[in-house]
């Protein structure tokens, strides 16, 4: 696929993702599609033949999969519509399903969009991204257990030695740690994006202490009460079990010979922007959430204090960085950690998900080796694609990147947040000329990537129905075996001409409908 570049197309509006990446262009001379909106009235909805249209072909008839909901539209009236979205509203309101946004005066609590229009993914396309995610993720666990082991893969040269050894996020501490079942990643999330003709990309891997989850199911259980005539009408695979087996994976990798483990979520507490996060899912599974005040390491074993006494502890789901895991070794500062735990998991009598160390597998300098990896370790051809991205250390992509350094997104290789970045297309010429330098100073501190444009869904805001771009994350689960339950998190982009889907940014959320064959 070739991704077109900025200067092809005249009178652009220019759009960025969370990281700062250029992911795509609105044209200001918009072509048109017919939508029908609630009631039956037929309007002309903006939109953009260079994205990829969710429910609507080239030509702007219904694709299939979402011909039962485009005819539920039609015939229900607005005010109906209206009132739907005023309930959804307050009911996540009530629930105090909300996230927080650092730095801000006003308040850090928030709620997160929530729009009506579902995400409809038909059978067969679920089928190939399952199988990609199955297969990314399990060449991402063969990697993170053979790099703190025999460290095949830099010793055959498919990845260079320094871009492992020497990343911020590999920890020598796990070397020569033996993990139950060599799980590392045991909770991914995948962000896939659509480009071109839909076809799927992924944007990038979550490894450490992937969020959202929780969304995922309180979309579901929310357009489930609120229109349940629509899941009559269709075979939509559920989701609403993904607590039950996220707490069978966990389980399943407890340590060698216990039969019935202990399980407690980690949080570093209620300011955590995730907090809500953690405490739901500790409610659906069961399980007790705790702070790391909470737990303490006697004879590198784990306990938990409870009103009953001490009890052992055999798997942790942590939502907290490495950094902040064990005073002893990490950060001799932190607050958040358990004294000694590094020890305990040494010595095998408790279990990480995510282990410590997985930051390096979802690295942006990693990113462009995934894969090599698949090749290298399942000896297959990778079904979903990387993003096209230039790595900075290598001559010839350096080169390409300086004399296209206006049309392209440089990232910094352990950047986060969208720190350290250069966007080339919304940057002023001397912005262009500094980062120039700062690559030249350390080439290998950087990789590159073109422009990319996300798909695009109807939406309902302020002014009607309108075509947003969005993306998904799904989440697969590692342990004795992988699952991955159909759908994920979509997260689309509410204002116009934007891509930012991240909820600080002002996006907003869908349900993801993954239908069943």
């Amino acid at each position: 696929m070739v991704f077109p570049e900025p200067q092809d197309t005249p009178n652009v509006t220019s759009s960025y993702d969370r990281h700062g990446l250029f992911t795509g262009r609105t044209l200001c001379n918009s072509a048109l599609q017919h939508l029908s909106t609630p009631g039956g009235d037929s309007v002309r909805v903006p939109s953009n033949p260079a994205f990829f249209d969710e429910m609507h072909t080239t030509e702007g008839s219904v694709r299939a999969h979402y011909q039962p909901f485009a005819e539920w539209l039609q015939r229900t009236p607005e005010p109906r519509i209206a009132q739907k979205r005023r309930e959804a509203e307050l009911a996540f309101h009530r629930v105090g399903i909300t996230f927080t946004v650092y730095g801000e005066k006003s308040g850090t609590e928030r709620l997160i969009p929530f729009d009506i229009v579902p995400r409809v993914i038909p059978a067969t396309e679920w089928q190939v991204l399952d199988a990609g995610l199955r297969q990314r993720v399990k060449a991402l666990n063969m990697f993170l257990g053979d790099i703190y082991h025999a460290q095949r893969i830099v010793e055959s040269g498919v990845l260079p030695r320094e871009l492992v050894l020497s990343n911020e996020q590999f920890r020598p501490q796990m070397r020569g740690i033996r993990v139950p079942g060599d799980i590392y990643a045991h909770i991914a999330g995948i962000d896939v994006v659509r480009a071109g003709a839909g076809e799927y990309y992924v944007l990038e891997d979550n490894l450490r202490v992937p969020s959202g989850v929780s969304y995922m199911l309180e979309n579901r259980k929310m357009m489930m009460r609120l229109f349940p005539e629509l899941f009559a009408r269709q075979s939509i695979a559920p989701v609403e079990d993904y607590p039950d087996a996220l707490l069978e994976n966990l389980r399943s990798v407890a340590p060698a010979g216990i039969e019935d483990p202990t399980v407690a979520v980690l949080t570093p507490g209620a300011y955590n922007s995730a907090y809500f996060e953690h405490a739901f899912l500790a409610q659906q599974m069961g399980v007790e959430l705790v702070e790391g005040q909470d737990l303490l390491v006697r004879d590198d074993t784990v306990y938990m204090r409870t009103t009953r006494g001490l009890q052992r502890v055999h798997v942790i789901y942590r939502r907290i960085d490495d950094d902040f895991l064990d005073p002893e070794v990490f950060r001799t500062d932190s607050m958040l950690g358990v004294p000694g735990l590094l020890r305990a998991y040494r010595a095998g009598r408790v279990t990480l998900a995510n282990a410590i160390g997985t930051g390096v597998a979802d690295d942006k300098s990693i990113y462009p080796y995934v894969p090599d990896m698949i090749r290298f370790y399942l000896d297959e051809q990778p079904i979903l694609n990387n993003v096209p991205t230039y790595k900075l250390r290598n001559a010839d992509d350096l080169k390409y990147t300086l004399d296209h350094l206006p049309e392209l997104v440089v990232k910094e290789t352990q950047g986060a947040g969208g720190y350290g970045m250069l966007v080339g297309p919304a940057s002023t010429r001397e912005e262009i000329e500094n980062f120039r330098a700062r690559i030249l100073a350390n080439p290998a501190g950087y990789i590159a990537q073109p422009t990319l444009a996300l798909s695009t869904c109807p939406t309902f805001v302020a002014s009607g129905i309108a075509p947003r771009h969005l993306d998904l994350r799904p989440y697969v689960l590692s342990g004795e075996s992988i699952r991955i339950v159909p759908g994920g998190l979509t997260r689309v982009a509410l204002r116009e001409g934007s891509l930012v889907v991240n909820s600080s940014q002002g996006g907003g959320t869908k349900d993801t409908w993954v239908l069943e064959a």
